[in-house]
């Protein structure tokens, strides 16, 4: 008994000791997880903070952006990639830009700030263009950065800001490559689509007039090229392809020149009508011509032709996913900078007012969680852009930005708390010198507003004192303008609701400012 009771002792200090051994190991791992737990923080984006484990164990979605320039909802209908979007993903059926120009709106989407908290008003001069941008320090608040130093492999190709150079250095030995990308290939002027330079990751290379040089083409052979070696290296990846397409010139790719013949642009209701009560800047619109409208046509065919290379290259991306099995684990999100009118309000081709047709734009989402064929009602903005990638990617969006994440309204999950309002801001350009978006008076050049859109009215005030009021739930063409009509009360409500948007600043100051319209 009494050897039973010392080996007893024996084994019982033997698993006691490697107890002990066992439970150091145990802490030391922990401790070692914990440490490494807290440099990923540190590393994070600036502002933004990780949402989901940063043990790494947690799947990363991978994310794909397609943004084109000056796309309008009626040229969806000739895209059946983008159409096939609809039906498997979910369409934002009230999406709206912050300007219809293209370098506020792509300011506004790349940083989830408002205009007036961007500093990015036009396309040029001192509050607009490329140098804006910089000077007011939004390079540092895109969603790159944030989402490379998130683990991301992060790609932007085609079309960045209105003003960037190929061949600019800023103050470096080479071209210039924003921080914040693992892949650059962004041109400077390349609306044309041929004879342009790409800035490659820091070189810069020219390109041709030949078929192979269609610049819609060469980005659709980089992107997929991007998702394969992105698949490659076993890292989740975020790419925006921004294409020049369809805007003008709107040239298509030589296989694309002769098709939709004979194709005509469609009227609505206020195709060729003048607005009633409008504002001054309207007074010299006149009928449209048979020549013009003969023009609106031919212009909107070529709008049609340039978007199938779009089309295409969506569809190749969508293969290419398939291939290396990462179609289950990607978003591709579809979208446009701003919308365009032809003949609307006796407008000729343009866009940068108020009115839908410029500021009511395209967008659609397909991805993992995301219902097949669903319609997301709420009012959404560009300003989303930014903390949606953020949230998809798992870091918590910064205070600082202006929009809200479309995450949950995406995903098929209402949104109780959410805005009424959103708010549209636009300069007049103080000089039309190299500006491609430079607008004659008949186009729409119309003086500096701020807009508010909600689900039954839009509400313009210009800085001439002028007003625009349109109920539309009698007038959804926005061609009776009823700011005359308005009385005291409203007009005072209205102004408070509209001044508290244009001073907002941050998620909750500008969540709070779209909920005051009554």
């Amino acid at each position: 008994m009494e050897d039973c009771h010392v080996l007893g002792d024996r084994y019982s200090r033997t698993v006691l000791t490697a107890l002990c051994a066992t439970l150091a190991t145990v802490l030391l791992a922990s401790c070692s997880q914990v440490a490494d737990t807290a440099t990923e923080g540190a590393s994070s984006a600036e502002g933004a903070s990780s949402a989901d484990d940063t043990s790494g164990s947690a799947k990363k979605p991978n994310i794909v952006y397609v943004l084109t320039d000056d796309l309008d909802w009626n040229l969806v209908k000739y895209m059946p990639h983008v159409r096939q979007m609809k039906e498997k993903g979910t369409t934002f059926a009230n999406f709206f830009a912050t300007d219809s120009l293209c370098c506020p709106s792509r300011s506004s989407l790349l940083t989830g700030q408002y205009p007036h908290n961007t500093g990015v008003f036009t396309n040029n001069g001192d509050d607009g263009g490329y140098g804006a941008f910089m000077k007011n320090g939004n390079e540092e608040r895109t969603f790159g950065p944030a989402l490379q130093r998130a683990g991301y492999r992060t790609g932007f190709m085609g079309k960045y800001l209105n003003g960037y150079r190929p061949d600019a250095k800023n103050g470096t030995s080479r071209p210039y490559v924003p921080s914040g990308w693992d892949e650059w290939d962004v041109a400077g002027d390349g609306y044309k689509e041929y004879d342009y330079d790409l800035n490659e990751n820091g070189k810069v290379v020219p390109y041709g007039d030949g078929p192979e040089d269609y610049l819609t083409d060469v980005l659709s052979k980089k992107a997929t090229s991007f998702v394969g070696s992105s698949a490659e290296a076993k890292k989740p990846f975020m790419l925006e392809v921004a294409t020049f397409a369809p805007h003008g010139p709107s040239t298509p790719a030589a296989r694309d020149e002769g098709t939709f013949p004979g194709l005509k642009a469609p009227q609505t209701d206020a195709y060729d009508k003048a607005t009633r009560d409008a504002p001054k800047w309207q007074d010299t619109l006149t009928p449209l011509t048979p020549k013009e409208k003969k023009e609106i046509d031919r212009k909107f065919a070529k709008r049609v032709r340039a978007v199938q290379a779009v089309d295409q290259m969506i569809g190749e991306l969508k293969v290419t996913l398939e291939a290396k099995g990462l179609a289950d684990d990607t978003y591709i999100v579809f979208g446009s900078d701003n919308g365009f009118h032809m003949g609307e309000h006796r407008l000729r081709p343009g866009k940068q007012t108020a009115y839908d047709t410029d500021v009511r734009v395209p967008m659609m989402v397909t991805g993992p969680g995301v219902p097949a064929g669903e319609k997301a009602s709420q009012f959404a903005e560009n300003v989303d852009i930014n903390p949606t990638f953020l949230e998809l990617a798992g870091l918590e969006p910064p205070s600082t930005v202006d929009g809200q994440s479309l995450t949950g309204l995406m995903r098929g999950r209402p949104e109780d708390d959410w805005r009424k309002a959103v708010l549209v801001e636009h300069h007049h350009s103080a000089s039309k010198k190299d500006d491609p978006d430079a607008a004659s008076e008949d186009s729409g050049d119309p003086p500096t507003y701020a807009a508010m859109r909600t689900a039954d009215s839009l509400y313009v005030e210009y800085v001439d004192g002028e007003r625009e009021f349109y109920d539309l739930d009698s007038d959804p063409g926005q061609m009776n303008n009823k700011a005359s009509s308005l009385s005291a009360d409203q007009r005072a409500s209205l102004h408070r609701t509209l001044t508290e948007l244009q001073r907002c600043e941050g998620s909750k100051s500008c969540l709070a400012a779209s909920r005051t319209h009554s």
